[in-house]
């Protein structure tokens, strides 16, 4: 990617806390700012629980502290710090540090650990450039874990085709791509999400499963033309996983699955509220560093066959 091409320097939201209040605060600004401008993290770090906000515009950096303010408290709220940064240095910057991520059979790596892959492992290499999603994260370990589950699972031939919603820097779609040797149509909103995921999808040798589209929705004229799928993934927010329920499972085969995460343990219940109202079924969750990932199942369509109450399954 040319760096001539890069955004100017965006604001990032920077506390310190414990974990109980770093996960409180993420649950509490996912629900009162837009999901599609910002982006927000809980993780660990060796000095305690550290939340951080990235905010593609210029943040009111006095409401933010008076939302935060409202879920903790004003000393706490006042520990918030703010800084402009240049999105392509801080995530170059953490890369350089990242230890590789072990996710069932895959191993989420950067450059620095290319040479460090054991073979029995399904090796993806991400440098994000522009993109959230290195693997470093719960939300993302979760779905490679759930779709590690899903493949040794999974029917041979299925499934055949695979939706990545919010594809980020693209690492779950090349990890679909790579398990299970299908086609991937991966989207984003931000145009820059989708060329690091197809320049990443290009490194690991997937660039010709991955197919890498921006959209701002599931719009039919982009989408249907391939389902329905087999497999959706949806590693998002919770409110906009909500918006997107009906249009996803719309899109979705009979029998298909869907693998939900970007949702903190509180919110899992909201989440397959949302999803059950469509007719899916929950199977199973998975919980990682406080946050969840869900897989639900569209019913496969039944058909009526001769004689008193006997139904069969179509496959």
């Amino acid at each position: 990617m040319d760096k001539t091409s890069l955004p100017q320097p965006t604001i990032v939201a920077r506390l310190l806390t414990v974990e109980r209040t770093a996960l409180r605060v993420v649950e509490s600004l996912s629900e009162q700012i837009d999901p599609k401008r910002t982006a927000l993290a809980a993780f660990e770090t060796p000095d305690g629980w550290a939340v951080e906000v990235h905010f593609q515009d210029a943040p009111d950096e006095a409401q933010v502290r008076e939302l935060v303010a409202q879920t903790t408290d004003a000393q706490t709220a006042a520990a918030m710090r703010f800084e402009a940064v240049t999105v392509v240095d801080w995530v170059r910057a953490s890369l350089a540090g990242l230890a590789p991520v072990p996710a069932g059979r895959f191993l989420v790596h950067g450059a620095h650990d290319r040479e460090r892959v054991a073979p029995n492992r399904i090796s993806i290499e991400i440098e994000a450039a522009l993109a959230f999603g290195t693997g470093h994260h719960g939300t993302t370990r979760g779905c490679l874990e759930a779709l590690d589950r899903l493949a040794k699972e999974s029917r041979p031939g299925r499934p055949r085709r695979i939706l990545d919603v919010g594809t980020g820097s693209g690492v779950l779609a090349i990890a679909a791509a790579r398990r299970f040797r299908r086609s991937v149509l991966a989207s984003d909103i931000d145009v820059q999400a989708v060329a690091a995921a197809r320049d990443n999808a290009r490194l690991n040798r997937a660039g010709d499963l991955v197919t890498t589209v921006a959209a701002k929705d599931l719009a039919p004229h982009l989408f249907r033309g391939r389902a329905p799928y087999d497999l959706v993934l949806a590693n998002i927010l919770l409110p906009t996983l909500k918006l997107l329920a009906g249009p996803a499972v719309r899109l979705m085969a009979p029998g298909g699955q869907i693998v939900l995460s970007g949702l903190l343990t509180t919110h899992a219940a909201a989440a397959v509220a949302a999803y059950r109202a469509r007719g899916l079924v929950f199977e199973r969750r998975i919980v990682r560093e406080g946050w969840v990932t869900l897989v639900m199942r569209r019913p496969a369509v039944k058909s009526q066959r001769p004689g008193p109450g006997i139904q069969g399954a179509r496959q």
